[in-house]
């Protein structure tokens, strides 16, 4: 057409195209949707063949299923039931084995009651037979009593006494023949009673004594103080020694500073004041401020430390030896002991000792432990008690004892200790005996020391005696009473008369070799705050 109409033009190139495409894709998409529906189709029946298959499988396994619960359920039942049977055998057992045991019984007890029938028939045939005799003894005794009354008739006519006064004869004669007897007998058991008990009470002290091992006391009137270097002693002698000056005024002890290397001597014959001393010096050298108004705060805080100290050493001491419900008061006294000496034995450590001797022997002789304990402990309480009082340490102890509501067993120890009252039970001797036998060991004690100590204490107490008079320290073995006077009490002028009051006293009323240097210190001072 194209020859034949010569060559087409853009527009009828155009149609052409459409005429030609338009066709060929209706019918491509005509194939394709034929193609599209077929694919639907065969997907469609795929999915129901495997809903088939799906369904087959679970209603195959769902009887599966069905059936193992079922034979699981017939094997859980033929299971009970097998054990239900056996159950019911076994109590079917031991009802026929109960039924057998019961027979059995029953036959035992019918056995017994035809025995107890026949004894009950020897019992009635005994009792008559008895009963029998029982007349016959009667009658025999009735005859035999006729028969001593004709005797003693015949007698009293020959002997020309009655039967009573026979009777006194023979008792008066048996007595003395008896009496004669026991008195030889008691003395020979007297004898070996006092040998027996001599050998016996040494065996019991010996072994007491041995079981009891403790050191010898050394009591000491100096304490060293160690120091790192030489340089501290400059400190704490202070500008113009001051400083030890103020030591001694707050603690009444002596600081001897001397060429003796590293170490400072503490002396003072009061324990608890060279111990407060020791720890203040000791806590204002750690510190590095040395002054006297320091000073005397450490020494405050270390004289209550002290304090709270001496309740702890109580407390351990009573734990230590297992006593129990003593009253806070004595526990504390306890404590004073570790501070006090008696002829230069710790008291403490003698109290313990005596505690601990009691408590081996109480247990020897099988007396109460716990109380020969408690009462060796607290036998020498009087010794610490604070107040100056005009009776025997003993006396002093049972009334704090009595006070504090001991035990009276304990009360009479502590009091009858050294038989200033009567003893009334038998714990007595025994704190007694062991107070003696701590103190009489060789090196337990030295009467030099104590009487030194006494001496000492007497010259501070006169020096105490005076009015104005705050503190009062003998320092240096005695040669010196250093006195402290309040200020607002006294004058310069009373401070000069008081030192010879003091010294004229000291001369009039104590024995002393060479002599005593009396110093009064009045100290002024005025302080003020700024708020």
């Amino acid at each position: 057409m194209i020859f034949l109409f010569g060559m087409p033009s853009g527009a009828e190139w155009i149609i052409i195209a459409l005429f030609t495409l338009v066709p060929t894709i209706l019918l491509s998409l005509l194939i394709g949707s034929l193609f599209y529906k077929r694919k639907l189709s065969k997907n469609e029946e795929s999915a129901r063949e495997k809903a088939k298959l799906i369904l087959k499988e679970a209603e195959l396994q769902a009887e599966n299923l069905k059936k193992d619960k079922i034979i699981e359920a017939k094997d859980k039942l033929f299971k009970m039931k097998q054990e239900f049977e056996e159950e019911a055998n076994r109590k079917k057992n031991q009802i026929i084995s109960n039924e057998q045991k019961i027979k059995q019984r029953e036959a035992q007890i019918s056995k017994e009651l035809e025995t107890l029938k026949k004894k009950e028939g020897e019992v009635d045939e005994e009792r008559l037979s008895l009963a029998r005799q029982h007349e016959l003894v009667k009658s025999r005794k009735e005859e035999l009593d006729k028969f001593n009354a004709q005797k003693v008739a015949v007698l009293e006519g020959i002997s020309k006494l009655s039967a009573d006064q026979a009777r006194d004869q023979l008792i008066e004669s048996m007595k003395e023949e008896a009496q004669t007897k026991a008195s030889s007998y008691i003395k020979e058991i007297m004898e070996q009673a006092k040998l027996t008990a001599t050998k016996e009470a040494k065996k019991i002290v010996v072994e007491t004594i041995q079981r009891t091992a403790t050191e010898h006391a050394v009591e000491n009137c100096v304490s060293i103080f160690n120091i790192e270097s030489d340089d501290i002693k400059g400190k704490i002698i202070g500008r113009e020694g001051r400083n030890i000056r103020a030591l001694e005024a707050a603690t009444g002890v002596e600081f001897i500073v001397d060429d003796t290397p590293e170490a400072i001597i503490i002396s003072g014959f009061d324990p608890v004041r060279r111990e407060i001393a020791r720890l203040s010096l000791h806590r204002l050298v750690q510190d590095g401020r040395i002054h006297p108004a320091r000073i005397e705060e450490i020494v405050a805080k270390t004289t209550k430390n002290i304090e709270d100290e001496v309740l702890e050493i109580g407390e351990r001491t009573v734990i230590d030896l297992g006593i129990h419900g003593l009253a806070p008061e004595l526990i504390k006294m306890v404590g004073r002991m570790r501070y006090r000496s008696s002829y230069g034995q710790n008291l403490l450590q003698h109290s313990r000792e005596v505690a601990n001797l009691c408590a081996i022997m109480a247990a020897e002789l099988g007396l109460n432990v716990k109380q020969a304990k408690r009462a060796g402990l607290l036998h020498d309480i009087g010794k610490v008690w604070p107040e100056e009082l005009e009776k025997p340490h003993a006396i002093v102890g049972m009334e704090l004892a009595i006070k504090y509501k001991e035990h009276p067993i304990i009360c009479n120890a502590i009091g009858a200790h050294h038989d200033e009252i009567e003893m009334t039970s038998i714990i007595s001797p025994i704190v007694q005996s062991c107070d003696a036998i701590s103190g009489a060991r060789p090196g337990a004690r030295r009467e030099v020391m104590e009487q030194y100590i006494k001496r000492l204490k007497d010259l501070e107490n006169v020096g105490l005696s005076f009015e104005g008079v705050e503190k009062c320290y003998a320092i240096q073995a005695g040669r010196e009473l250093r006195v402290m006077v309040d200020a607002e009490k006294a004058t310069d002028e009373r401070a000069s008369q008081l030192s010879f009051d003091i010294s004229q006293k000291i001369e009039k009323d104590m024995q002393y070799p060479g002599q005593i240097k009396v110093t009064v210190i009045r100290e002024m001072r005025s302080v003020a705050y700024a708020k």
